[in-house]
């Protein structure tokens, strides 16, 4: 379920999954670079993973694609990035947004992730970006946990 909001001064978007997998198992695929690799279209993160550090997101090629700061980790329930694009310049001019990640164990067999990218910017060019790549990444993500593979390959 995803759906994208704009209210006055501030665009959302927001996307639930359910994953068959533990709430650990999921924090462990979120923040192991190489496990990423596979499902982030061939990115991946590069930080410390706790509250105060700084992270960027990198290219296959190792370039940058979007930076910023770990405002709160608790694992395995929730982390919340500050976040900016770093590569596009109508997307970096729109200055710093907030990725929300949220894991909660349904049941012995299922866990929610609820991912939440918001900017205070009206009608979001970024927002409009994410949730056209936020689908693409958690769909990955929830095969590549519950079959072995991704759906999507990153573009070659």
């Amino acid at each position: 379920m995803a759906k994208r909001e704009y209210h006055h001064g501030c665009s959302t978007y927001n996307y639930v999954t359910f994953i068959r997998t533990t709430p650990e198992q999921l924090w462990a695929a979120l923040t192991t670079a190489e496990f990423m690799k596979k499902f982030w279209l061939g990115a991946h993160f590069e930080t410390e993973w706790r509250a105060g550090a700084a992270w960027k997101l990198l290219f296959e090629d190792g370039s940058v694609a979007d930076t910023g700061e770990i405002l709160e980790c608790d694992p395995p329930n929730r982390l919340v990035l500050k976040w900016r694009n770093e590569f596009m310049p109508e997307l970096k001019a729109e200055g710093y947004s907030q990725c929300v990640m949220e894991i909660e164990a349904v049941n012995d067999m299922a866990t929610k992730l609820t991912v939440t990218h918001s900017i205070a910017v009206e009608n979001s060019k970024l927002i409009n970006a994410v949730s056209g790549g936020w689908p693409r990444i958690l769909s990955n993500l929830k095969s590549l946990i519950e079959t072995g593979e991704v759906v999507l390959p990153p573009k070659k």
